[in-house]
């Protein structure tokens, strides 16, 4: 199985499952505002972790693997999120998709790549630290 398609998968699946969470928490739970930011705080840090463990891991073209999962992840959780909120929350119709499949699989996007990039970036810092010691 190739590596972008295992990450665009379980980042999607994440995605789309913290989308519907906060959705239902917004709905049963109005005061509860801080839900998500700490949602969005715990999607950074899954991203930040894997990408750094694929530096680490020293995986061929990491870059480009996180760049195609990321395309494929935004309209999946955007897909799944709208799906979710059907089911299991209001009822969400498919008005919602469109916008769930442009702006915010675009916005997914960017929140898997981005802190990705930085694990990649942290990875290599600590691969670099580790070099030294040894």
């Amino acid at each position: 199985m190739r590596p972008w398609f295992v990450r665009a998968l379980w980042m999607g699946l994440l995605h789309g499952a913290v989308q519907t969470g906060v959705a239902a928490v917004a709905v049963r739970s109005p005061e509860a505002s801080s839900v998500g930011p700490i949602a969005i705080g715990l999607l950074i840090a899954a991203a930040v972790i894997w990408g750094a463990v694929d530096t680490l891991r020293e995986l061929p073209s990491r870059g480009m693997q996180w760049f195609i999962a990321a395309l494929i992840a935004g309209p999946f959780a955007g897909a799944l999120g709208v799906i979710g909120s059907a089911l299991l929350v209001d009822q969400t119709g498919q008005e919602a998709l469109w916008v769930a499949l442009t702006g915010g699989a675009a916005f997914t996007a960017l929140l898997v790549l981005a802190p990705a990039g930085l694990g990649m970036l942290l990875g290599g810092f600590l691969a670099q630290k580790d070099s030294a010691r040894g």
